[in-house]
């Protein structure tokens, strides 16, 4: 009996690993900085910060949504733009102010997503996808024909204007930074839970899932209701950074072929995947959009090589490659005694069940 009780013993469970504690703290580290930002920084840095928070905001819902939810949609612009359309009512109109109304406008494309998911629901797969740029399409019409908004010219976020503009740059650039840390938390969590666990077997295969219990169509509704609550908070940022919306800029396809890009350049199914994506995507963007139709050739290029060679992504290749985890949301089985005769290797053991965690985890 003690002897069991021994071998007992003789491993833990853990989740956190060394990587991921660093990577905690150096996102403490960034976290201040950027908060710290408005005394250091200068007007377009704090702007650039903005604006890669909304790039990856918007990518890590998609990648919810397609990498962890097996749901391709390429009309999420729908909920980017009518995010940053129920943002500027709230706060033109409402008198709501512009950094409440960037949450409330979220909520309320998420409400708006209850019915259109009915619709969209009906179709699979390809059909889904094409379906979904066709609801977005609907959205851009019709906004597009709404005088009271500048119609398909646009209008400006004139609640802004009592605001002095140093206030109005820092306020933004906090709320910027206070929801890409809830969006990355909250995911986290959500995905280290039993719900993130039936959703991605929902993902691999839905007819197992659902014999195991998983409410498969509860759970695709939830994930497309918090991928578009999630796509309007970074429309509502991005364009109460911008100061103006039209329907084109707000409802573009443009916005879900970023966020495309961005997932599968970093990796599909990955947490770490859309932040390498976003970081590289902006880069390229800041330094060669100059360029016009050779900076998108050169995108598309650099999209079909990285899926030619690397299909898992650049950060599931180098996670591959050095079993690096910097969000690790399975468990590592550690022995203690690693020299115990007949057992392996404490690193080899712990190397080996997380490749499964990540390949478990990976589209």
């Amino acid at each position: 009996m003690s002897m069991h009780l021994d071998q007992a013993r003789a491993f833990d469970v853990h989740r956190a690993t060394r990587a991921s504690r660093v990577t905690l703290l150096v996102l403490l580290v960034v976290a201040v900085a950027v908060a710290s930002a408005p005394w250091w920084a200068g007007r377009d840095a704090m702007r650039d910060f903005v604006q890669l928070a909304a790039y990856l905001v918007f990518a890590m819902m998609w990648n919810l949504l397609a990498g962890y939810g097996g749901m391709v949609s390429i009309g999420q612009q729908a909920y980017f733009g009518l995010g940053g359309y129920a943002m500027l009512v709230l706060a033109n109109y409402c008198g709501v102010s512009p950094f409440i109304a960037v949450p409330l406008g979220a909520l309320i494309a998420m409400a708006a997503a209850v019915p259109v998911s009915t619709i969209a629901f009906r179709l699979e797969g390809g059909y889904f996808a094409i379906g979904t740029w066709v609801i977005a399409e609907v959205f851009r019409l019709t906004f597009a024909n709404i005088s009271a908004l500048g119609g398909g010219s646009g209008t400006s976020l004139t609640a802004l204007h009592g605001i002095p503009r140093a206030l109005r740059e820092s306020l933004t650039l906090w709320l910027a930074l206070a929801i890409v840390a809830a969006a990355v938390g909250l995911l986290y969590l959500f995905l280290r839970s039993k719900a993130g666990l039936a959703l991605t077997a929902m993902r691999d295969n839905a007819v197992a899932a659902s014999s195991q219990g998983v409410d498969v169509k509860r759970a695709r509704l939830i994930v497309y209701l918090v991928s578009a609550c999630g796509a309007a908070l970074a429309g509502g940022l991005y364009f109460l950074g911008n100061l103006r919306i039209s329907p084109d800029a707000a409802f573009s396809v443009n916005w879900t072929a970023f966020g495309i890009f961005i997932v599968l350049i970093g990796g599909l199914g990955t947490l770490e995947g859309p932040i390498a994506g976003a970081l590289i995507f902006f880069v390229l963007n800041k330094f060669l959009s100059d360029y016009g139709t050779w900076y998108l050739i050169g995108l598309g290029a650099l999209a079909i090589v990285v899926t030619l060679f690397f299909p898992q992504g650049l950060w599931g290749y180098v996670s591959q490659r050095l079993h690096l985890q910097l969000f690790p949301v399975g468990r590592r089985v550690v022995f203690r005694d690693a020299a115990a005769p007949g057992q392996p290797a404490t690193s080899d053991i712990a190397r080996t069940l997380d490749s499964h965690s990540t390949s478990a985890h990976r589209a």
